[in-house]
């Protein structure tokens, strides 16, 4: 097999790839349904609200989505469902440290203020309820496919998230 000349451009039809892709490829491939219509940003938001605003306000509030203008990497306004108005008035008085807190979680100031909506908020608690555990069938599946990766760690960890992936997709 002939090894391309270091400044040949490479398709991803080129034989020297042996079928490999890109890891960011593939891995968006594989997030972006499972994020759905939210941003990778609100996903993490999302993820992290527990730990950002506590468990009392977590089980309370869900944030919806961040808004940015156009063109600006940053100084978004983040939509918030709150379930009541009482809860508004103690997300009012700590929204800079809501605020502070996302945007350590970004590592830069990606959310400038939060714009509090009411409205009906699902049970977080029910949400987070364990997934059922998966049959010998899909099991034995993902073992099927990573059975010839010859690294043992790495066919571990690749089996771990093909049964996380299952899961989710069932």
């Amino acid at each position: 097999m002939a090894v391309p000349n270091m400044g040949e451009t490479r398709t991803r039809t080129d034989a020297a790839y042996n079928g490999l892709r890109a890891l960011a490829e593939t891995l968006s491939a594989v997030v972006a349904p499972l994020a759905g219509r939210r941003s990778f940003a609100i996903a993490r938001v999302a993820l992290e609200w527990p730990k950002i605003v506590g468990e009392h306000l977590a089980n309370r509030s869900v944030p919806m989505k961040i808004i940015a203008p156009l063109g600006a990497r940053g100084a978004g306004t983040l939509n918030v469902r709150i379930a009541s108005g009482a809860l508004a008035l103690e997300m009012q008085h700590n929204e800079p440290l809501i605020v502070e807190r996302i945007n350590t979680f970004f590592g830069y100031a990606a959310v400038a203020r939060l714009r509090l909506i009411h409205g009906p908020v699902p049970d977080r608690r029910q949400s987070l309820r364990l997934p059922r555990p998966l049959s010998g069938d899909a099991v034995a599946a993902v073992d099927g496919l990573v059975a010839g990766i010859s690294d043992p760690e790495l066919r571990e960890s690749l089996k771990n998230i093909g049964l996380r992936v299952f899961v989710i997709d069932k």
